[in-house]
């Protein structure tokens, strides 16, 4: 594998409300972002493909979590900056 393919995936930068960041199958990430645990106002945001949350502002983490740890494991987009 060429070593020059390995450099374009690096992570980006992290938000400073940053709750959990998986990475996705095809190398980006995903990252859970809000006030925390007990708040409805989390959400999830895909850095490969751009999808995101469904339901802003209902978004508590014990809801979300699964949801972005789903999309990781299925999302094939690779990072393209």
């Amino acid at each position: 594998m060429s070593t020059a393919t390995l450099a374009a995936f690096t992570e980006p930068d992290r938000p400073k409300d940053l709750l959990i960041r998986f990475i996705t199958v095809g190398g980006s990430y995903v990252d859970v972002t809000g006030p925390g645990q007990h708040s409805d106002k989390n959400r999830w945001n895909c850095h490969g493909c751009g999808d995101s949350s469904d339901r802003p502002e209902q978004d508590y983490l014990f809801r979300i979590r699964p949801d972005a740890n789903g999309h990781a494991a299925a999302c094939r987009a690779i990072p393209l900056r």
